[in-house]
């Protein structure tokens, strides 16, 4: 049954497709930190072991809320590695060398990515898709990343 929630089913597909695009940013960005997790290497190997997972688990928990805000508005979540590569504004490039500091950059131009790509659908999707819910569950989103890329860019300093 589809949801009745006063928006066109026209505009949750619309809502749809563009959350699965974020949902594959948020994996992919995922994996990457997870790839962070496993091999960083160097003098502050631990402590980044250990800060690469925290942010790993965040970025798990926000990859589970965009799959179910997709299931809310009645669509399918994407759930393939090809979907997600096809959809994704990010690259899987590696690093070299396995340096925290190579991890923290890549990882931040990609939370960077991610903020600017969620804060250009908030309007679209409140104003241009009648969809508020959707449009305050990015700007949740966007604030996660927002966190997440201060913590990191911390680092840097």
């Amino acid at each position: 049954m589809e949801p009745s929630i006063g928006i066109t089913q026209d505009h949750l597909t619309s809502v749809s497709h563009a959350l699965n695009s974020i949902l594959a940013d948020e994996f992919v960005l995922y994996a990457k930190t997870r790839g962070a997790h496993w091999n960083v290497e160097g003098p502050d190997f631990h402590s980044m072991h250990l800060y690469f997972e925290s942010q790993y688990e965040a970025l798990q928990d926000m990859i589970d809320d965009v799959a179910e805000r997709i299931r809310m508005l009645g669509h399918y979540a994407s759930a393939t590695l090809h979907e997600y590569v096809e959809l994704t504004h990010l690259t899987e490039e590696t690093v070299e060398p396995n340096t925290s500091e190579g991890f923290i950059k890549s990882l931040l131009n990609d939370h960077d990515t991610i903020i600017i790509h969620l804060r250009e659908h908030i309007n679209y999707f409140n104003d241009k898709l009648q969809d508020a819910g959707t449009a305050d569950f990015i700007t949740g989103l966007m604030e996660k990343h927002e966190k997440m890329a201060w913590m990191l860019r911390a680092h840097l300093k």
